[in-house]
């Protein structure tokens, strides 16, 4: 079966960290890497104050329902030393953006290793993580919008690179 990790770069949406995981846990990912400012669930050691922590936490179970526990998810701030680590790994590592040298979806094929990194709600993934990609993938958009939620993106990569 083919391996698929998510990285979750810069979201600040905690309701889309809780959905995210959950729709993680129906596509069968392996484990979900939280980087940058991403929220992520309350867990042991947690340096955040409590209130915080809680705050962030609740809104994050709200959507998880509970794929917060069966999920496998790390922290990690620095995002391309996590990339780093994947590739070495032989995972391939593509950005799901919208970029001039993307490729549609639709015409991607994943290999059996593959690392999907997802970026900022409304301003997309920095260019610089773009640039540590193995490639750019897309979804072909064909009505007035030019853009989906990242979850409901991340939802039809993870689909896509799953069973085709």
């Amino acid at each position: 079966m083919r391996k698929i990790v998510i990285i979750a770069h810069n979201l600040r949406s905690s309701h889309n960290i809780g959905s995210l995981l959950r729709t993680a846990d129906a596509m069968g990912v392996e484990q979900v890497y939280l980087t940058g400012y991403t929220p992520y669930p309350k867990h042991e050691n947690d340096p955040r104050l409590p209130h915080l922590a809680n705050k962030t936490h609740q809104a994050i179970v709200k959507t998880a329902l509970g794929a917060e526990k069966s999920v496998k998810w790390t922290i990690d701030k620095d995002v391309q030393g996590v990339i780093k680590n994947l590739k070495a790994k032989d995972y391939e590592v593509v950005a799901l953006e919208q970029a001039l040298n993307s490729v549609k979806l639709t015409d991607y094929k994943p290999p059996q290793k593959i690392a999907i990194i997802l970026g900022r709600e409304v301003d997309g993934i920095e260019e610089e993580v773009i640039s540590a990609c193995d490639k750019v993938i897309e979804i072909p958009m064909f009505g007035k919008k030019e853009s989906l939620n990242v979850v409901q993106a991340a939802a039809m990569a993870m689909y896509h690179c799953r069973f085709y």
